[in-house]
């Protein structure tokens, strides 16, 4: 459940609902990355291997093959025999920071945790010719809760028009970017997955914090193979519906969210690349009781990605992605929650990748998130009152299956790994104050403290 990668629960607190409501979305979206998944049960349905679909033979790094099966409404299919469209998952995990974690999960230690952070079942597959699924309930070995974590049900069919042919699809779904193909928005990229004792990358906008909080129906298309155009537009549902999913109340929009995606895919066979623009707007009303006031969130981004696939014996991947949001905080103004009506925020994420022999792996990725000054905000524990966090991953990775000739092929898919995350700036500096002692005074951390490292196991089948 796990679902976005953010600097922690306060500063995604105070920067987006101030202070309680949009908490409740870092809480529910998730503090760190619910694994994005290559399940077997689409490889027993296509009798093709996870590899066909994914770089590295696990997900989610998808190829022209696996974008394309997804854009077909996860309904591709061998045709031979009855296939059950059912998946499982689990990721456990050890992990150590440099210094101990002032603000650990409850019932866990401050440093050294080793944990089942998430136990998954998917219904994930063809339902008829034309509706396919995506939908992942997960129950949080960290949290001690169940709920549903991920949902993304298509209905796609092939349309002519004259010389032209394309793929035509609706999406109803909880979350802006769980329906976008490629990997460069925040539900798909690296890091895949990620500890859930650790600090997360930094605030994110809004377009990457509601999954789960929000339901979406899309209308997509990729045309003549090269034009990919995405329109959704996104409600909040009641408390009562989020109760019932054991999701967290973010509060309400002011008439809907809207989400717009459009992008060039080249699949050139031995190389494929996509460059693409992003938006998604939005007024959010924090206190579902006080209608009058809301917060404005703009976003608007762009995109790009770079494959290498030669062979499929080396393989390389480059993606990245740059995020403005604008913000008009009128609710927070008004309840002096802000210091500043209007702020921007600012996010960078970029990952190259290596796989050998569709079985070791190895990525590099930078964060960097930055925002405005804002001392109601931020001011209590950042350095300049900015929020602004940056750093670096490393993760070196073994996939022993997930080929055609692996051992239970295609039930079962393994993924062993390490990963670490440096910081160099986290909440506004090199340091910054992370509470006060007992004795009410400032405790300074810094932003290296947080560094750190994870073992990581994760399975499928």
């Amino acid at each position: 459940m796990k679902l976005l990668r953010l600097a922690g629960r306060k500063t995604l607190g105070r920067w987006l609902r101030i202070p309680n409501t949009l908490l409740a979305v870092a809480a529910l979206a998730g503090l760190f990355a619910s694994p994005a998944n290559a399940l077997p049960s689409y490889a027993r349905q296509t009798g093709a291997d996870c590899a066909s679909c994914h770089a590295g033979s696990f997900g989610p790094q998808l190829t022209p093959y696996g974008q394309q099966f997804k854009l077909s409404g996860y309904t591709d299919s061998d045709e031979k025999g009855v296939k059950i469209p059912l998946s499982a998952m689990a990721v456990a995990n050890w992990t150590r920071t440099s210094k101990a974690n002032p603000d650990h999960p409850e019932n866990f230690n401050d440093n050294n945790n080793a944990a089942l952070q998430e136990a998954s079942l998917f219904l994930a597959g063809r339902l008829t010719d034309h509706i396919g699924t995506f939908v992942q309930g997960t129950y949080s070995g960290i949290e001690k809760k169940s709920s549903l974590d991920q949902m993304d049900i298509r209905y796609a069919q092939t349309l002519k028009l004259g010389e032209s042919e394309g793929i035509v699809g609706l999406s109803f779904n909880n979350n802006p970017t769980l329906t976008d193909p490629f990997n460069t928005l925040g539900q798909w990229r690296f890091p895949y997955t990620s500890s859930d004792f650790g600090f997360g990358y930094g605030p994110s906008p809004l377009v990457e914090s509601l999954g789960g909080s929000v339901l979406g129906l899309n209308a997509y298309t990729l045309w003549d193979k090269n034009f990919y155009a995405e329109l959704g537009v996104y409600n909040t549902p009641s408390t009562g519906t989020l109760n019932a999913l054991n999701a967290s109340d973010a509060g309400k929009f002011s008439g809907v969210g809207t989400y717009g995606r459009l992008a060039y895919v080249k699949d050139m066979k031995r190389d494929n690349f996509s460059v693409g623009l992003f938006g998604f707007n939005a007024n959010l009303q924090p206190d579902r009781n006080d209608l009058g006031t809301s917060n404005n969130y703009r976003d608007l981004g762009l995109d790009a990605a770079y494959q290498f696939l030669g062979n499929r014996e080396h393989i390389f991947s480059l993606n990245a992605s740059y995020v403005r949001e604008w913000q008009t905080l009128n609710y927070a103004y008004a309840n002096n929650e802000a210091s500043n009506l209007k702020n921007n925020l600012d996010q960078f994420r970029i990952a190259g990748s290596y796989h050998y022999n569709q079985t070791w792996g190895a990525t590099l990725g930078l964060f960097d998130s930055r925002g405005s000054s804002d001392s109601g905000l931020f001011g209590a524990s950042s350095f300049n009152n900015r929020p602004n966090t940056a750093g670096y991953l490393l993760q070196a990775d073994w996939t022993p299956w997930g080929k055609e000739d692996s051992w239970l092929a295609p039930w079962a898919n393994m993924r062993l790994g390490i990963q670490y995350t440096g910081y160099t700036r986290y909440n506004g500096g090199s340091s910054y104050i992370s509470g006060t002692d007992d004795s009410g005074n400032p405790i300074d951390r810094q932003a290296k403290d947080n560094n750190t490292l994870s073992l990581f196991a994760w399975f499928a089948i």
